[in-house]
């Protein structure tokens, strides 16, 4: 089987810098523009508030992944509070990284749901619990890692109900997805990916709309163009991202820069550096 992460990650990072390991009491607001979030509810009861209002209220050990920057609000017992386990989470490429545009804004789970995850979870309290060498290394990487499985369960189980990773998680088009992630410089046709993922054109083309919510066509297109920004911002030759991508000129990659983004690549890489 093809591995449906591999790609995404290795074109776009993902790290996690872990910032609480124990309790948390009373009211803690947790408002940071540029990253996402994963916490780790081991115990306690804690009510989650967006802007005031009630999102979801914690009763049994829980994991609240946010893919995005938003706002959250830990209401939890003045005394006694929470144990929760923190870090925060930067996408490569912000609000346009693939992973989380494709999540919604909050996703918790019950810790007792997420299947595979115990040895992680064990090591990870444990790796908190002492001030042992690399403890801080340790616990970045063991939160990356938990991401991960976070994501493997919701393709294994079916979770996403539209978008990339219901795709993903789909038995054939995921064969067709897999392959524009691993090899976007292919000249891709309909009937190319059709016959990836052993469907015929029709089918394919009808599954691919209904599942992943755009035609074929416009998914590789935004995929390709996500990859070209991200090699923009490493600084790399224009001519040498349109070939890398799979656009056979700067005219023909400018032009589907433009018609996604509404900026040239030269203007799009202009913005980045005043920013």
């Amino acid at each position: 089987m093809a591995d449906r992460l591999d790609a995404l990650f290795t074109h776009f990072a993902v790290t996690a810098r872990m910032f609480n390991a124990g309790p948390l009491c009373g009211i803690n607001d947790i408002d940071e523009p540029e990253v996402g979030h994963l916490h780790v509810v081991r115990a306690g009861r804690v009510e989650v508030r967006h802007g005031g209002a009630l999102a979801v209220e914690v009763v049994e050990p829980t994991l609240l992944f946010y893919p995005r920057p938003l706002p959250h609000r830990f209401v939890t017992d003045p005394v006694h509070g929470a144990t929760l386990y923190c870090a925060r989470l930067r996408f490569e490429g912000g609000a346009s990284n693939p992973v989380t545009e494709a999540l919604p804004p909050l996703i918790a789970l019950p810790l007792a749901s997420l299947e595979g995850i115990d040895a992680v979870l064990s090591l990870l309290f444990d790796e908190a619990l002492h001030e042992r060498c690399g403890r801080r290394v340790m616990l970045d990487r063991l939160f990356e890692v938990l991401l991960v499985q976070v994501l493997r369960n919701l393709m294994e189980r079916g979770e996403m109900q539209a978008g990339m990773f219901a795709g993903l998680a789909h038995p054939k088009l995921r064969l067709s997805l897999v392959a524009m992630h691993e090899q976007p410089a292919e000249d891709w046709t309909l009937d190319g990916l059709a016959q990836r993922a052993g469907m015929s054109r029709s089918a394919f083309a009808g599954a691919f709309r209904e599942v992943i919510g755009e035609t074929p066509g416009a998914y590789l297109q935004r995929w390709r163009i996500g990859l070209a920004q991200r090699a923009l911002r490493e600084g790399k030759a224009l001519k040498r991202v349109a070939d890398d991508v799979g656009y056979g000129s700067e005219a023909a990659l400018s032009r589907a820069f433009k018609a996604q983004t509404g900026r040239s690549p030269r203007e799009w890489r202009a913005s980045m550096r005043e920013g």
